[in-house]
């Protein structure tokens, strides 16, 4: 009997195509009930994967002879979508009518079919359901009710035809069952969260809307507090317990992954980045790691953690706390006077950080805060000897291209129920445990790769050609010199823009559009680099509590140690290529999540302000209007009808809403007013202030 691959061949000899199924069988000679049986269910199974379709005649085709494009649906509110290729070429356009049931998220084979611009698809068949469960708010209706969906992207409500009864008004948790021909989807109420507008609701509802896990397993808790109740023993490994070591992180941080060390030396400093050994405590395979593999990442919100370990692990035994012993990775390097590693290796060990720093106690203490030096006096000239270190390092990436992307990212605070929202402040001290482990991961990829080790390296690609064409006539239209081929452009090249614009107007808003410009970065089993570190080999390393890649890395680098590189190709290289997917996936998730409950948490906190007036400058510019960004990261609309009234056309390529007597673009100074604050949808909306 054949296979799938074998019945694929006689297709793409041409022996198959345009056939039905009983004409398929008779040509194959496949005679008797039972193979003719296994002979459809091959061909219904490759219908399914989108392997082969059905023409307009009901005749077996593959998709490639019909032109079809495969890709994922990606949703608009207004109706339209559009489809981002798997192949990676250009999105195509699709009309509602093109839609033909496909929703956002959708697995999809479409055609191009051209239209005004020639980016003009129709979808052909739907392959699989991107969306099988969904959040939104219940109204009931005289033939029954639905559900209007949170993800605004999902343009259909939802028919509400069976499970959990809820009043209108209410936030809810609906299971999509059918999809009608023709009709809106249907679902049923599986989980009732509160009421629509609910701060504690709206977040439950971004939790669940992102298939995120919120309690442990009992069986993961078991063996994460089995496993934490280990002594710590020196054993083999190297004694750090008389270095001065300590942990630098935020002021409300209760998990310590990194902790530092350095000493100035002859030729330059001896680096010491210990990590916490997460993978002594979380066995390969074990139910804590099996959650964990799930979760991917921990996910931060302003008010509370979903962790990937268990509290006994993150906050306890792997936390790198002050006074205790603990267990290390460490990364110990040999770093000369130009930011060269000169010697590294790679060790088991045991620390005891001497001191829990913050990034504003060492940033004051640097910044001669004397109260701060007198008290922390014994590790003053370390801290001064990690600053000289890193403003070597810091010189050396800039020197060699690396992008130094200057995106402001919001701090929110809750007190006594008042939110509070403000940019996080950088001083010296974060940027001084950036570059350590920057430089950890660097060599730890380095090592790693020089080994040919099965590995998850954290790669970023270079922009597209079509990006990287459109960045660079933008640059044009500002005046601002753009030296680069786009088919082939290299990080140097972006980051000298940015250094010609240091300390001028344009140098933010030129930030901002070489951002979007840019690819995002990934996990991959192959080493691609890093092209806005401009690194050549890179990974995660440092963040094993929060992290699941970096435990990944930790136990392929435990192999080297315990003498078994030589079985890593079989114990980890098919595990690596599904890890990287998985843990890329389980991180995009984790960015929607905190993104959109900071915006929640925005919207909240702007709810105060309604009717008052900001200075802000202009962050995105579409047909409907452009959006406005405050100093503290607040970003709010201004719809078109809401603009000064003149008769705009959107010129997307140049950023551009350009009227007759006004136009917007990026960076334009506009001082709001704050006009409307909806929860539910978590938009803000603004309009001009009176006085322009």
């Amino acid at each position: 009997m054949y296979d799938t691959e074998e019945l694929l061949e006689r297709f793409r000899s041409g022996q198959l195509q345009h056939k039905k199924s009983n004409e398929i069988a008779r040509l194959l000679g496949v005679g008797s009930r039972g193979g003719r049986d296994e002979l459809f269910r091959l061909l219904k199974n490759a219908e399914s994967e989108g392997l082969l379709v059905r023409d307009e005649r009901g005749r077996y085709v593959t998709p490639e002879k019909l032109g079809l494009i495969r890709g994922t649906v990606q949703g608009n509110e207004r109706g339209f979508g559009f489809l981002l290729r798997e192949d990676g070429g250009p999105d195509l356009f699709l009309p509602h009518h093109a839609l033909h049931g496909a929703l956002h998220g959708d697995g999809v084979l479409a055609r191009l079919v051209g239209g005004d611009r020639g980016d003009e698809g129709s979808v052909y068949c739907v392959l699989s359901r991107g969306m099988r469960t969904l959040t939104g708010t219940y109204s009931r209706e005289h033939k029954g009710g639905f559900v209007e969906p949170d993800e605004r992207r999902f343009a259909e409500r939802v028919r509400v035809t069976g499970g959990l009864r809820a009043a209108g008004g209410e936030k809810v948790l609906v299971k999509l069952t059918a999809y009608p021909d023709g009709h809106d989807p249907e679902g049923e109420i599986v989980e009732v969260l509160g009421k629509s507008g609910d701060l504690e609701a709206e977040v439950a509802a971004i939790v669940r809307s992102q298939n995120l896990k919120e309690e442990f397993p009992q069986n993961a808790l078991a063996d994460a507090r089995k496993a934490a109740g280990e002594p710590v023993l020196l054993g083999g490994r190297r004694d750090f317990r008389g270095d001065t070591v300590i942990t630098i992180d935020g002021d409300d941080s209760r998990d310590f992954d990194d902790a530092v060390s350095v000493a100035r030396t002859e030729g330059g400093y001896r680096l010491c980045v210990h990590i916490a050994d997460v993978s002594h405590y979380v066995a390969r395979g074990g139910a804590a790691d099996k959650e964990a593999y799930e979760r991917g990442t921990s996910v931060y919100f302003p008010e509370r953690v979903l962790p990937m370990l268990p509290e006994c692990l993150s906050n306890g035994a792997c936390s790198l706390n002050e006074g205790e012993d603990r267990y290390t990775l460490s990364c110990v390097m040999q770093v000369d006077g130009r930011g060269k590693v000169t010697e590294s290796e790679i060790v088991r060990g045991v620390i005891r950080s001497c001191a829990r720093m913050t990034y504003t106690k060492v940033t004051g203490m640097l910044e001669g805060d004397e109260a701060l030096r007198r008290e922390y006096a014994a590790i003053l000239p370390m801290c001064e000897a990690m600053r000289d270190l890193a403003v070597i390092l810091m010189k050396k990436r800039a020197a060699r291209g690396s992008i130094d992307l200057d995106v402001p990212e919001p701090k929110i605070t809750v007190h006594n129920g008042q939110i509070a929202v403000a940019a996080a402040e950088r001083g010296i001290a974060h940027h001084i445990i950036e570059e350590f482990m920057i430089l950890a991961n660097e060599t730890v990829a380095t090592f790693a790769a020089g080994y040919d080790l099965p590995f998850v390296y954290r790669i970023h690609e270079k922009p597209t050609e079509e990006r990287a064409a459109s960045f660079q006539a933008y640059l044009r239209e500002l005046g601002v010199e753009a030296k680069f081929r786009p088919d082939n452009v290299r990080p140097g090249e972006y980051g000298r823009v940015l250094a010609s614009l240091e300390g001028k107007p344009l140098r933010g808003v030129v930030n901002t559009v070489m951002l979007r410009s840019m690819s995002k970065a990934r996990y991959s089993p192959e080493n691609k680099g890093h092209f806005g570190l401009a690194s050549k080999c890179y990974c995660h390393f440092t963040s094993p509590i929060r992290r699941y890649p970096d435990l990944i890395v930790h136990r392929i680098l435990s192999a080297v140690l315990d003498g078994e590189a030589a079985g890593a190709e079989e114990s980890f290289g098919k595990f690596v290529a599904a890890a990287s997917v998985s843990c890329s996936e389980s991180e995009r998730r984790a960015d929607e999540a905190e993104r959109a409950v900071d915006d929640l948490y925005k919207v909240w906190y702007m709810r105060s302000h309604l009717g008052e007036e900001f200075d802000g400058a202009v962050t995105g510019v579409t047909a409907f209007g452009v959006f406005v960004g405050l100093p503290d990261t607040v970003e709010g609309l201004i719809r078109i009808e809401n603009l000064p009234e003149d008769e705009y056309e959107y010129i997307e390529e140049r950023y551009l809403l350009k009227g007759r007597k006004h136009s917007f673009t990026i960076g334009d100074a506009l001082r709001i007013k704050v006009a409307a604050c909806d929860v539910g949808t978590r938009r803000i909306e603004f309009v001009p202030a009176a006085e322009q």
